[in-house]
């Protein structure tokens, strides 16, 4: 079992950057894959990225190309989400999620654990 802990996000002028860290307790990290999802109000839970257990990534390709990087530390057990040139519509709750086994995640049913979230605001 793992628990995630968010951290890094908050109020932000569009155009900044903003790195979201999420620490891992447990052992097995190394086993999981992660990911990051966001939630806006009034819409559903969306896939941002994930990077498996060998660190291959993958990305909304609906989002701009190269405005998010995930990258994860397995001798921390902490995975990040780097956004670059923030705009008001990446205002959302970002939540960390990981996967057992490793493979592949870009939907939220495939998600094992969630952290709790933590809030991002972009203002325009």
């Amino acid at each position: 079992q793992l628990q995630l802990v968010e951290s890094g996000g908050g109020l932000v002028q569009a155009g900044d950057s903003l790195t979201l860290s999420c620490a891992a307790s447990g052992r097995a990290f190394i086993f999981y894959s992660m990911g990051w999802f966001r939630q806006a109000p009034g819409k559903e839970r969306e896939f941002v990225a994930s990077v498996s257990r060998n660190s291959a990534v993958t990305y909304n390709a609906n989002f701009d190309k190269g405005r998010f990087t995930i990258s994860r530390d397995n001798a921390k057990n902490t995975v990040y989400l780097k956004m670059n040139s923030v705009k008001p519509e990446d205002t959302a709750i970002y939540y960390c999620a990981s996967k057992r086994g490793g493979g592949d995640l870009s939907r939220a049913s495939e998600v094992d654990y969630w952290g709790q979230g933590t809030q991002v605001t972009v203002s325009s």
